[in-house]
C-alpha cells in the first residue's frame, strides 16, 4: 500500500488526478491505477489520470490515461500539465515537453495556456456528406448541428461511438451548433469517459477545422459546458498547420490517497 499525493486541476470543466511522478512511485504501464483514481465513486474522480516525469530531452514527459486506463491525446489535460509542471518549478512560462502524440510548445499568461498542436493532416481529415472525422491526436466524429443544448449528448453520442463502424477502436462524437463566423458551441461525447464531458480539447480543435472547412475563420471562439476555449490555425492545402489551443488550466485542489 502506498500514499500518494496527488493535485486535482481542471481546463474549462475538464477534470484531472495530476501526479509528480519524476521518482517513478507509480508504474506508468498498470492501467489499474488510473481506472481507481478516476472512479467518481471510489477513487477521487476525474475525466482522465495524468502523471508528470522527467525526460532528456524535453522539460518533461506528460502520460495521459482516460478513466478506463486506455491512452491518448488530451488537450486539456495538456494545459493542466504544463500549469502544473510550473508549479512545481519544472518551467517558467514557456516549455517543451512530450506528450503521448509527440511534442508540444505551450506559453502560460496567468492561468491561460496557449498549447501547441500537432498539424492536422489532409489526410486525417474526412468530410462526408452529413459529417466530418478528424484525428487531432484523438479520433473524432464531428457533426453539425441545431439547438446542440437540447441533445441527449451521452445517449446520441455513444449511439455513433458504438456503431459497427467506431466499436472496436472508439471515436469521441462531437456535436457543433454555429454561432457566427468565428464563433461555434460545441458538445462532446468522450470515448474513454464513455460519457458527455464538460470540455474536450482535442475535440474542439476538430471542431473548429470542421467549421473553418464549413465557411468560418480562425481563430475560432469555442463556447463549452465548461466555459470558453479558441483555437486558432493556417489551412494550408486542406491541412491544418500551425495549430494552437488556448484556454484556463487551475488548480482545484490537493490530497493524498492509499492505493
Amino acid at each position: 500500500m502506498a500514499r500518494i499525493e496527488f493535485y486535482k486541476y481542471q481546463g474549462t470543466g475538464n477534470d484531472f488526478v495530476v501526479v509528480d511522478n519524476r521518482s517513478k512511485r507509480l508504474d506508468r504501464t498498470d492501467k489499474t491505477i488510473a481506472q481507481k483514481l478516476c472512479d467518481r465513486k471510489f477513487g477521487v474522480g476525474s475525466d482522465g489520470l495524468i502523471l508528470i516525469e522527467n525526460h532528456d530531452e524535453y522539460d518533461f514527459e506528460m502520460i495521459f490515461f482516460n478513466p478506463d486506463g486506455s491512452q491518448s491525446m488530451c488537450g486539456n489535460g495538456s494545459r493542466c500539465a504544463v500549469k502544473f509542471a510550473q508549479f512545481l518549478g519544472i518551467i517558467k512560462n514557456k516549455t517543451t515537453f512530450l506528450s503521448t502524440d509527440g511534442v508540444h510548445k505551450a506559453t502560460i499568461d496567468g492561468d491561460i495556456v496557449r498549447l501547441s498542436m500537432q498539424d492536422v493532416a489532409q489526410s486525417e481529415i474526412n468530410n462526408y456528406p452529413e459529417h466530418f472525422t478528424i484525428n487531432t491526436g484523438s479520433p473524432h466524429y464531428v457533426i453539425f448541428s441545431s439547438n446542440i443544448n437540447d441533445k441527449d449528448v451521452k445517449e446520441e453520442g455513444a449511439t455513433i461511438r458504438y456503431s459497427d463502424e467506431f466499436a472496436a477502436e472508439g471515436i469521441n462524437v462531437n456535436f457543433v451548433e454555429k454561432q457566427s463566423e468565428s464563433k461555434i458551441s460545441v458538445r462532446t461525447y468522450e470515448r474513454g469517459v464513455e460519457d458527455e464531458t464538460l470540455s474536450c480539447g482535442t475535440g474542439v480543435t476538430a471542431c473548429a477545422i470542421a467549421h473553418v472547412l464549413h465557411g468560418g475563420v480562425s481563430p475560432v471562439e469555442i463556447q463549452t459546458l465548461g466555459g470558453q476555449l479558441s483555437v486558432e490555425f493556417e489551412l494550408v492545402n486542406g491541412s491544418a498547420k500551425n495549430v494552437w489551443l488556448i484556454g484556463p488550466a487551475k488548480n482545484v485542489f490537493k490530497g493524498e490517497i492509499t492505493l
